[in-house]
């Protein structure tokens, strides 16, 4: 998954985190994918990603919207000017 197929990066970390704001962008029609190197890796038998850390990812057209609610959901989780 990458920028050229419209989506952009929006989130890393725990798969429970990452369900959370799915629920909460698909309840917002925000459209967004999930990709976890760690399990694709283990699946095609070899290491790849970090264990329990999941990315998601959404159109590019939601990506302020999407940010907005990450931060205001996990700001721990986010670095000021990030």
């Amino acid at each position: 998954m990458s920028e050229d197929q419209g989506y952009e990066h929006v989130y890393t970390g725990p798969e429970t985190n990452v369900q959370y704001l799915q629920e909460i962008f698909n309840k917002a029609g925000l459209s967004n994918r999930v990709r976890n190197d760690f399990d694709s890796g283990l699946r095609a038998g070899f290491g790849g990603g970090l264990p329990g850390q999941v990315q998601l990812f959404v159109l590019s057209s939601h990506l302020k919207e999407a940010l907005e609610i990450a931060k205001s959901t996990f700001p721990k989780d986010f670095k000021d000017g990030e």
